[in-house]
This record gives C-alpha cells, structure tokens and sequence, in this order.
C-alpha cells in the first residue's frame, strides 16, 4: 500500500482546507463553516484552474487558483477569526471517511472495464490521463483524437489539479481521488446537518453525525428487506418480496448469495414491461464501494456546498441586503457554474434548491431588490398575491444565479453542448409503491414522523390532517401514481410550515427539493431514455433527503416539539430513539455485508499481491498480452494520435475484438475513435464516418487510401493487438508507405507513420 501518498493527500486537502478557512469563516459565520472549507478550497482551484487552464495547464491554473484562495482568505482574516475549532472537528470525520476508501480501494483498485469491473471507469481513468497530457484546455478527447473532450470533466480536472500540488501520478490519482471526494462529501454533510440544527436546541453533533451517517454510510432497504424475507415463513416471504417489487427469486435468496451491486437496481426503467432492465438508483457507498471516479459522485460535496450557502442566505436578515446578493450570485452564481461543469444532471437542481430557499427563507426575495424598486412591483397585497410575488422572484433569482454560473464556466459550454440535442418527453409508466419505499422507505419514515408531530402541535385537529394524507396516499396508489401520493403530503405540509412557522428549519426545503426531484423523475424523460433520467436525478435526492432526515432524526430523539404536544417528553424521546434504532440497523445492513465481501476477496476486480492504490495493477495478471505496448505507449511524449480497434464497448475481451479502446483510455493518447458514447456526444454520421475509415485504416487493399486517411487524422502509431486481429482479420495497414514497425512485443506489434 502506498501509505506515503495516503498521508500526503491527507495533508494536502487539509491545507488547501486550512487555506479556504478564512474565508469560508467569514461567509458562513452563521453556520458550522470548518466542514464547508475544503470544498470551497476546491471549487475554487477548479473555477479558477478551468478559466487560466485555457492559457496554460496545469501548472499556471493550480497556481491561479491557489493565488486566488490564498488573497480572498488574506481579505477575509482581517475581518473574522478563522473557525479553527469546527475545523478540526470536520477534519476528523474527513480523514475517517478518506481512510474508510482507501481501505476499500486498496484491495479493489483496478480501473477496468467489464468483466472484471461494472461502470465507467475507462472513461473517468481516460479523462484523468488526457487531463495529464493536456497544455492547454479542453483536453483532447482520447476517444476521438482531433477533437475536444465533449464531456463535463470538472471534477476530473479537480483531481489532476490536486494530482499536479503531490506530484501523484493518474495510476494512484484516480483511487486518491475517490477517497478525496468521499471525505469531501461526507465532512460537508457532518457541516451542513450540523449547522441547521444550530439554532434548534438539537445537539450539534448528534445531528451532524445522523447527517454524515445517512449521506455516506446508510443504504436504501433492499438488503434488509432480503435479510427479512429469508428470515421470513414462505408465505409472509412471498407476500413481503410481491409488495415491495423485489425480484420472485427474492424468495429462495439467502445471504451467502449477497452480490452488492443488486442493491443499486432497484426501480424499473418501465414498469408497464415485465423484466425491464433497472436503473440506477445508487446511494454514495455503493457508487464508492464501486469505485467510477464519475461526474455524479464528484459534483456531491459541491452540491451541499450550495446547500451550505443557500442556508447561510436562510439565516440572513432580510436589511442585510448587500451580504444576501453576494451569497447568491458572488458565491452560489459562479459555484453553480463549478456544479455544472462537473455534472450536467446537477446544473438545473441548484437552480430548483435556490428557487426554493429564496421562496422559503423568512426574508422576501423582494427585499433583495433597491428599496424603491421592492415597492413598485405589481400586486395587491392579499395572501395569494403575495405567495405568487414571492414564487415568481424566486425563480428569476434562481434563472440568474445559474446565468451567472454559465457566465463563469463559458468556455465550457460550446464544446460540450456542440453535439446532437436532447428531446424531453412526458413519461407515464409510473413507479410502483414497493420499489419507492425499498429506495426511500427509511428517509419517508422519519419525514412522515417529524411532520406528523409538527403538525399535530400546529393545528387544533391533527387527526384531520393526518387523515386526509393517509387518503392522498391511497389516492395516489389506487390509480397508479404512487409517487404523487407520497410526496405530495411533503410538499404540502413542508410549505405550509415554512410559511407560517417562524422556527421552520432549512431542513423542510430539502425535504422539498428531494420530493420534487422525485416526482419530476415520474413525469419527465430525456430522449425517451430512463436509465439516466431516473439514475442522475436520484443521487441528488439521496443527498437532501438523507441530509434532511439526518437533522429531523435528531430532533426525533431528543423529544421534539415536547414543548408544543400534550405528551410526555420521555415518551417522545423513546418512540424517536426507537425509530432512529431501527432506521440505523436497516440501512447498515448493506455495509455489513458489502464492506467484508470486498475486502475478503469475493468483491475484488483482481487478486493483488497485497493491498495497492494502483488503478493499473491489474494489466500484467489480465492482459498480459497488451500490458507491455500499453506500457509502452504510455511513456511516449505529448499526445500523438494512435488508432485502435472500434468501436469500443464497456467490455475488454480481446479475442472476440472487444477491446474497450484499452490503449487510449489507459494511456490517455487520443484513438481516432473509441468507446460508443461517442456517437452519443457526436451524433450518428461523424461517428459511422470514422468507424468506416478505422476498418479501412486497418484493412482495405487501397494503400494511397490507407495513407491518406492517416495523414487526415494526423495518426502517428497503429495499434496491432488481439483484439485488432479478432475484428478485423487480415490487416494490411504494414503496406502503406511510411508506416513501419517501431516496437513489437510477443502478441503487439506498433507500427510508426513517418
């Protein structure tokens, strides 16, 4: 184990933490700001690192960046005393989390395609080592040489920025990486729950350690659910595995067949199909326990980043105007551009959460407006009128802070939305009830708890209310739109206290935010394609969601609202303490199981000869064939353009001519054409045209062709490997003039074009 670069990216995230701390002290006095200060250290580097990066990279951008950090935090110790104390409190929980994925990692390290691996990991691997090799941004794209990355690789470029401060090299990068990202994302949590329960007489810690627990440990119901039926007599089994839409096999599982991915598929891309293949509904330990270095894990700790600002924004009062505009649209505009840039799928959902609190918060958003402005708006001043005011101002500051953060990121934006459209359709096959609860039934319940007591200590008969919610649910599952039936309740009761309770907490609009999520997913897909349209949207509902209940939890468990319900305070704290038992043990099951099975070996990608951060070890046990060329390749200079066998899949099997475009993805050297997302990015003719002239580059009899379709991709090195030969039979790429042997290994041979 490489223990030593363990300790250095330790030490250095906690330093460009320690570095934000002024700064981050001073925007979020409010709050518990020590957690907030490595992801803000970050999403500058990287805001800063992509705009300089244009001129020079990576050198000039990390070193803009950290001038930038360095200058602002300069400013801001003059003006505060840097939270040193909650510093050191976050950094701990960080540094628990970081070495909770390491160990992981170290014994699963490989960035590999299927079938010793499930993912991406070719693609994020490729990203970190064109990234590597890139002068300049945007980095060349490994899978279509010629051309920009047409990807969002904000949080890939986060990780080569933190790789060049080390001196780490993308091998070790990428797992160092993950850990990062993990601690990044776990310690913002333990900040943000904690710091919402601040003012409500909850125990900080009690509450930021539910929040850090439910974000980066908990998982959704399905293994517990499996525990309970195996338990279970057949017939209760039967009844419990037909209710909750576990698959009938479910039946006769029992835990010595625990594979830990079943976990994260969960509801069907379309449930008006029988056997539809499920989509992702991932929650952060299986997707770090898998191991994608990918854009829907890195923009996390940024996403509650926001949420942290946007609760700093809550607290403010509304005289305080000048504070409240620079947390919008100087702090949470350009962060919204760093989200953006990491992952598409988050962009619109800051947009949704800053709507939202700005709508929600105690202060007016028209008080952001110039005094003499705020009373010329339009409209009476009758209740409606005056929620609407309030609505449509909220969305023009959250349209804005999302322009500003495009503003911010602009010279990401031509390359990456250059390519074909995307259609959005509505979509009517709905989720069914059980697979809801699997993946939400432990939030729900605490959601469903909290506000039936809040309610209860509101209004004079609860017993209505709570009626008239059971009857919503029913409602909702009686014609088929079981989603509706459960968040509708939320979001209702979740407004009204935030509108009329001057003590609602900012924990209410995460619950909104995660429900509205939820049911835009039921209602909406893009390009009539649902793996994605339900996997993105849902990452971010873990993350309200498990945040909100972390706050709510606690709340439960000291005995809230006591003081506003006729019962015994004692009893409210045993029914919560028991529900917060019960909710702990269920969402610790997966953990259990998951973490020995891949420590153990029955997880691991590759048996190691003892544990390694090398996302590479794997080569020489796996394709001892292509390891030495890749190997080769890798040490060569610049980005000299190569072509491969394509197209590329997710799937590295050399002898059927499946090689998964191995030596630009491993090596970082752009291919002519790999992986099959590129038609994706690129649309269908760009894509078939290249297909065509790899095949001819490889096997036509025309050899001015062959030349001169090299000399149009300015290709300097063809690969010759097991899988070229598999797809392509006989190749004659050897006869075109100037292309010669430079380096031929036992099953490889690489030819030169001079």
């Amino acid at each position: 184990m490489e223990f030593g670069l363990v300790a250095l990216w330790i030490a250095a995230l906690l330093l460009l933490g320690l570095l934000a701390l002024p700064v981050t002290s001073w925007l979020l006095a409010d709050l518990d700001a020590g957690p907030f200060a490595v992801p803000l250290a970050l999403a500058t580097l990287t805001l800063v690192g992509h705009l300089v990066g244009h001129i020079g990279f990576p050198w000039p951008a990390l070193a803009a960046g950290l001038v930038v950090l360095a200058g602002a935090s300069a400013l801001a110790i003059r003006r505060v005393t840097p939270a040193y104390r909650s510093f050191g409190e976050g950094a701990v929980v960080f540094v628990l989390a970081f070495l909770l994925v390491v160990g992981i990692r170290g014994f699963d390290p490989a960035a590999a395609p299927l079938p010793l691996a499930v993912g991406e990991k070719f693609l994020d691997f490729g990203m970190l080592k064109t990234l590597e090799r890139a002068g300049t941004l945007p980095p060349e794209d490994f899978w279509f040489a010629g051309e920009p990355v047409r990807y969002y690789y904000g949080g890939h470029l986060t990780t080569t920025l933190v790789a060049t401060l080390t001196g780490t090299a993308p091998k070790f990068a990428y797992n160092l990486g993950l850990a990062g990202f993990y601690a990044t994302l776990v310690s913002t949590a333990y900040g943000l729950a904690g710091s919402i329960a601040l003012p409500t007489g909850v125990p900080r810690r009690l509450a930021a350690g539910f929040g850090a627990f439910f974000v980066g440990v908990a998982a959704n119901l399905v293994t517990a659910t499996k525990v309970l039926v195996w338990l279970l007599p057949d017939a209760a089994a039967g009844l419990v595995v037909d209710v909750t839409g576990l698959p009938s096999d479910a039946t006769s599982w029992s835990p010595g067949e625990f594979y830990y991915f079943d976990a994260s598929r969960v509801i069907p891309t379309d449930p008006s199909v029988a056997d539809t293949y499920p989509a992702a509904t991932e929650f952060p330990f299986f997707a770090w326990l898998n191991g994608d270095l990918h854009a829907h894990m890195m923009s996390q700790p940024l996403m509650l980043l926001a949420g942290g600002l946007l609760l700093a924004y809550w607290r403010l009062p509304a005289d305080n105007r000048r504070r409240r505009l620079l947390v919008l649209f100087g702090l949470l505009g350009p962060l919204a551009g760093v989200v953006g840039f990491t992952n598409l799928w988050s962009l619109p959902t800051v947009g949704g959460l800053t709507m939202l609190a700005v709508g929600l918060a105690p202060a007016s958003p028209a008080s952001l407006l110039p005094a003499r402005y705020a009373e010329r708006l339009p409209g009476g001043d009758s209740p409606v009128t005056r929620e609407l005011r309030r609505a449509v101002l909220a969305i023009v500051v959250a349209v804005v802070v999302l322009l500003v953060g495009l503003v911010w990121t602009a010279p990401f934006w031509p390359v990456v939305l250059g390519g074909p459209g995307r259609t959005v359709g509505l979509w009517q096959a709905w989720t069914p009830l059980g697979n809801l609860l699997l993946v939400n039934g432990a939030f729900l319940a605490v959601f469903f708890v909290a506000l039936a007591r809040r309610t209860g200590a509101t209004v004079e008969r609860p017993g209505k209310v709570l009626a008239g919610f059971l009857v919503v649910v029913a409602a909702g599952v009686f014609f088929g739109f079981p989603a509706l039936g459960i968040v509708a309740p939320l979001l209702v009761t979740a407004w009204w206290l935030c509108r009329s309770q001057d003590d609602a907490g900012f924990e209410l609009a995460l619950v909104m935010a995660g429900a509205g999520l939820v049911l835009v997913v039921e209602l909406v897909t893009i390009q009539g394609e649902r793996f994605n349209t339900i996997f993105k949207p849902y990452s971010q509902v873990w993350l309200f969601w498990a945040t909100a209940a972390g706050v709510l939890l606690a709340r439960l468990v000291t005995g809230w609202p006591a003081d506003r319900l006729a019962v015994p305070r004692e009893r409210l704290r045993r029914t919560g303490s028991v529900l917060a038992v019960v909710l702990v043990l269920s969402t610790l099951v997966y953990p259990a199981f998951a973490l020995p099975a891949h420590v153990g070996g029955a997880g691991q990608t590759v048996q190691t000869e003892g544990p390694t951060l090398d996302a590479t070890a794997y080569l020489d046990v796996e394709f001892p064939r292509d390891a030495p060329a890749i190997r080769w390749l890798d040490a060569r200079e610049g980005q000299p353009t190569i072509v491969t066998a394509a197209p590329g899949t997710y799937r590295w099997n050399p002898d059927d001519g499946k090689g998964a475009s191995a030596p630009a993805s491993l090596t970082g050297l752009p291919a002519v054409l790999g992986w099959f997302h590129e038609e994706q990015y690129r649309g269908s003719e760009d894509y078939e045209e290249r297909l065509g002239d790899v095949e001819d580059i490889y096997t036509t009899d025309d050899s001015d062709y062959q030349r001169r379709l090299l000399e149009f991709y300015e290709v300097e090195y063809v690969y010759v490997g097991p899988a070229e030969r598999a797809a392509y039979g006989e190749i004659t790429v050897g006869n075109a003039a100037g292309v010669r042997v430079v380096r031929e290994f036992e099953s490889v041979t690489i030819y030169r074009v001079a």
